[in-house]
């Protein structure tokens, strides 16, 4: 196969996930995987599609999480770069494929955080992203008991992986989440 597109990979999502806060939540990795492409020089198409079906297998296998989505990937014909990229989103918890490219850096590291701005933004009276701060995230990260099943450990982990501050790279989360708040269901009143 030749790079795959977007409706492909939307396809791909659509067919193995039926949560629609799965799909919310790919739609939001997607969204910061783009944002972080333009931002370092790389190209969007490919870190969004990678966003997009990163957790293709999560809904149907969790327990065998990456390992399920790379026989889908493969199956598909997708070049082994994608597949490569999609399993060290999982390092040392599902698979021992160390992020090594900025691509995969960047995905080890925002995964964990779209969780923690989306779980922010609904408690918030809005119920939106769009007038969120980083602050307001940074401040739910300082509680463990909110969004308990963020782990913070590994973007912690991945934060040293792209030698990146919390604060700034929530607020790259925030604002890239914040391009695409009606999709995601994070938009408030405003959508």
């Amino acid at each position: 196969m030749q790079k795959p597109t977007r409706e492909q990979a939307l396809a791909l999502l659509t067919t193995h996930i039926e949560n629609p806060s799965l799909i919310a939540h790919a739609l939001s990795v997607e969204a910061v995987m783009r944002h972080y492409a333009v931002k370092l020089g790389y190209d969007p198409a490919m870190w969004g599609i990678i966003g997009l079906v990163h957790d293709l297998d999560w809904e149907a296998y969790p327990q065998q999480h990456c390992q399920k989505t790379t026989e889908l990937l493969r199956a598909a014909g997708w070049p082994e770069a994608y597949v490569r990229a999609v399993r060290s989103h999982a390092w040392g918890i599902f698979t021992d494929d160390e992020p090594l490219h900025p691509m995969e850096k960047v995905l080890f590291t925002i995964d964990e955080l779209t969780g923690l701005v989306t779980a922010t933004a609904l408690v918030r009276p809005s119920k939106s992203v769009l007038d969120m701060k980083p602050a307001s995230v940074v401040k739910k990260w300082k509680q463990p008991s909110f969004a308990a099943g963020v782990d913070r450990a590994i973007v912690t982990k991945g934060l040293g992986l792209m030698q990146a501050e919390l604060r700034e790279v929530i607020g790259e989360v925030l604002h890239a989440m914040q391009t695409v708040a009606a999709e995601i269901g994070l938009a408030g009143d405003a959508a």
